[in-house]
């Protein structure tokens, strides 16, 4: 919750005012008088030192309108520390002659600029070898498609190739202030003890690239506990993440608990319809500003709401303002809600939409 403004009255008109009454009535204090341009720069300052004074009372309770580094220094008070970036890892193919030898800290890179580096020194004894590299730099960035590793940087340019055999799907961005300031409201507001479900939640949370919980307790009979993730994109987190969360909940469970933990179920929302555009409009403009609204619905949905409404996403084609009228629509190829279970989670599939 934001902070409501305490000095929001203290302007420099106001503090002029009364600056100049405190003055004794026989000095002259119209505008351009000696007593007014006196008094109005200190106006203006003690203005400036009420905004600042507003600001400085903002910061002394958490919200979300603080500042990254400050919500960083003041969830740590509670416990909570923001979750790091994590860099992506994963597998390259070198090609090249026998005998090569490729020294660690050797960098490869995508046409659009992602470096990645060599964790361990390689040789070629073959004309193919997979090496590990990891990502320059932390976050989702990291997280590349198939074939897109093509550029080898440095000595080694032009006398080998490489490229990735599979995507790398394990980097993870910081911790936004969203997701850190609900941690500290969770922790306070839900009291974890002794193993509780809200226990469970707080430790699954506490791992990079977890953004909600939810915490089945005896789900499959006394003493067992089913731990259901999503990840910061509202969809299912990568293997990795589910990995980690297991490691962290292991260490900090009660003796004798048998816990699982799995991703969300991913629901693919398919889109078909007919749209009647405005002149000028690109339908490829078009499904993209439908690809863009559909996302950000089903996302606030993500372990809130299990109904995906066929309405809501009729009203999201004509709040799109190239969009004059749709027809035909259908939604997973019908045209009623899709109900998903809660441990499943919807996401954008794909969207088929053609000028009529």
């Amino acid at each position: 919750m934001a902070i409501t403004p305490r000095f929001s009255d203290q302007t420099e008109t106001a503090i002029l005012e009364r600056l100049l009454d405190a003055i004794v009535p026989e000095v002259d204090k119209r505008q351009g008088s000696i007593a007014y341009d006196l008094s109005d720069p200190a106006a203006q300052e003690f203005a400036h030192a009420y905004i600042s004074l507003d600001r400085t009372l903002s910061y002394a309770f958490l919200n979300e309108d603080m500042p990254s580094d400050l919500l960083t220094t003041a969830a740590s008070d509670f416990g909570v520390d923001r979750k790091p970036a994590i860099k992506a890892k994963g597998e390259v193919t070198f090609t090249g002659q026998i005998g090569q030898f490729i020294p660690k800290d050797t960098q490869v890179r995508t046409d659009d600029g992602v470096y990645f580096i060599m964790l361990n020194d390689a040789t070629l004894t073959q004309e193919t070898a997979k090496v590990q590299v990891e990502a320059e730099l932390g976050g989702i960035s990291g997280n590349v498609d198939i074939g897109k590793i093509d550029t080898v940087v440095g000595d080694l340019a032009g006398v080998l190739t490489v490229t990735n055999e599979l995507a790398f799907d394990n980097g993870v961005d910081e911790e936004s202030d969203e997701s850190l300031l609900q941690r500290v409201y969770d922790k306070v507001r839900k009291p974890a003890t002794s193993g509780n479900v809200y226990h469970y939640e707080q430790w699954a949370r506490e791992v990079s690239g977890v953004g909600a919980a939810r915490v089945y307790p005896t789900w499959n009979g006394p003493g067992t506990v089913k731990v259901v993730l999503l990840g910061d994109d509202k969809q299912a987190p990568s293997q990795t993440v589910i990995d980690a969360v297991i490691t962290h909940i292991g260490e900090e469970r009660p003796v004798g608990a048998n816990v699982t933990v799995v991703g969300a179920t991913e629901v693919s929302i398919n889109i078909n319809a007919d749209l009647t555009l405005a002149s000028g409009a690109s339908i490829g403009d078009v499904k993209a500003d439908i690809e863009k609204a559909v996302q950000a619905y089903l996302e606030s949905l993500a372990f809130n709401d299990t109904l995906i409404r066929y309405t809501r996403i009729a009203a999201i084609l004509l709040d799109v303002p190239r969009i004059i009228d749709y027809a035909n629509l259908t939604v997973n190829g019908g045209e009623s809600n899709i109900e998903v279970t809660d441990e499943q989670v919807a996401i954008l599939g794909t969207v088929t939409v053609n000028a009529v």
